[in-house]
């Protein structure tokens, strides 16, 4: 068993910066892949960015309206920690954003190849 909790959550102004943390427990986590999703209401939860634990590998999403180049996802292995660097939010950014881990080597972008998730924390942004 992995247990994840996110932190870091809350309401920016759009241009402003958020980072989410996510501090994960449990079983070895050194063969897992760590990634980030966020679900914005009416939406389906969506790929932002994974890591394998060793951070050999890093993986964003790149497709339209990415967050390649604002987000940056890292690790803190004496922390078991995972974050998530955001910069120059915007309104659109606003979801609920997921940690969540996978049991792989490679990375991985779709929710169904994660096989734990935290709570979510809740990201608002304004303008």
């Amino acid at each position: 068993q992995v247990q994840l909790v996110e932190s870091g959550g809350g309401l920016v102004q759009a241009g402003g910066s958020l980072r989410l943390s996510c501090a994960a427990s449990g079983r070895t986590l050194r063969t897992y892949v760590m990634g980030w999703f966020r679900q914005a209401p009416g939406k389906e939860r969506e790929f932002l960015a994974a890591t394998t634990w060793s951070g050999s590998s890093t993986y964003y999403a790149d497709y339209a309206d990415s967050v390649k180049g604002r987000f940056t996802i890292s690790r803190d292995n004496a922390k078991n920690t995972v974050y998530l660097q955001m910069n120059s939010l915007k309104p659109e950014d606003t979801a609920v954003y997921y940690c969540a881990a996978a049991n792989a080597l490679v990375v991985r972008t779709t929710t169904k190849e994660y096989d734990y998730w935290g709570q979510g924390t809740q990201v608002t942004v304004f303008s």
